[in-house]
């Protein structure tokens, strides 16, 4: 079904089942498979191919040349039915790939609000990737990768499979990240290490000075004081039922299976 409010180029194929919302505008010479949905407002600009079970939301702009929803590159996928679903207000570059979830996975891709992609970004299957997200051109995340809300990931990154990066984090250009990275934390280099702490961040800047001190107290734990892993989840679980920014800490230590950037 395709809204009247819809533009579609008329040299593009839309496949008999897909839904197009309101106001979606479609460019030239793309294919829209059937059991793809798009919502009120969203922008596909030319030659843009969107297939398999994706769910995308409203005012996205897709850039010309982009592929979401195609077949994942595990090579165990036999062909389930998988999917993508992003939310609304997300800007992704031309030339970008988001590929379908797995069955030993999530079973979908997920893109949550207001994220950046910038040109030739690869997301691959199973990856979860937050809100307000920067993700700098030519960068690619491999299977099950988890970024963290308002993380950083700069130009020509590449991002082990299973890695997690936690909100705030900032990952300099031309890095690439085989281990995990805590919140508000800096890394840079190949294999990534980590370069300091994100007091750019906008949580950071915004919180209380109590606040900050516990936060630059964890880093601190975690990168210069050889306190145990565990007893630093301990301390932030606790803190964290008075001070709710601290969750993003609890949530990355529970994904966290790679092991923490030295």
């Amino acid at each position: 079904m395709i809204s009247t409010t819809a533009n579609v180029a008329s040299n593009s194929i839309i496949a008999s089942g897909a839904i197009i919302g309101a106001n979606v505008r479609i460019g030239a010479f793309c294919i829209i498979d059937a059991d793809v949905v798009i919502g009120e407002g969203t922008v596909v600009a030319s030659h843009t191919v969107i297939n398999g079970h994706t769910r995308i939301g409203c005012n996205n702009v897709i850039g010309q040349f982009s592929s979401i929803g195609e077949i994942n590159q595990d090579l165990k996928y036999r062909g389930e039915p998988t999917s993508v679903v992003i939310g609304d207000g997300n800007q992704i570059g031309k030339n970008s790939t988001i590929h379908r979830g797995t069955l030993q996975g999530a079973q979908s891709t997920v893109i949550g609000n207001l994220n950046r992609l910038l040109c030739n970004v690869h997301i691959g299957h199973d990856c979860r990737v937050g809100n307000s997200i920067l993700i700098g051109d030519n960068s690619g995340l491999a299977g099950h990768v988890v970024l963290g809300d308002f993380a950083e990931i700069g130009s020509m990154c590449a991002i082990h499979q299973f890695c997690v990066v936690g909100q705030g984090a900032r990952v300099a250009d031309q890095s690439g990240v085989v281990q995990d990275i805590p919140p508000y934390v800096c890394a840079s280099g190949n294999h990534a290490v980590p370069q300091g702490f994100n007091a750019l961040a906008l949580a950071f800047v915004n919180a209380s000075p109590p606040l900050r001190q516990i936060l630059l107290s964890i880093h601190a734990k975690l990168f210069h004081d050889g306190v145990a892993i565990d007893e630093v989840k301990s301390e932030v679980l606790q803190l964290s039922a008075e001070y709710p920014l601290l969750c993003c800490f609890n949530e990355f230590f529970r994904l966290s299976t790679r092991g923490i950037i030295r």
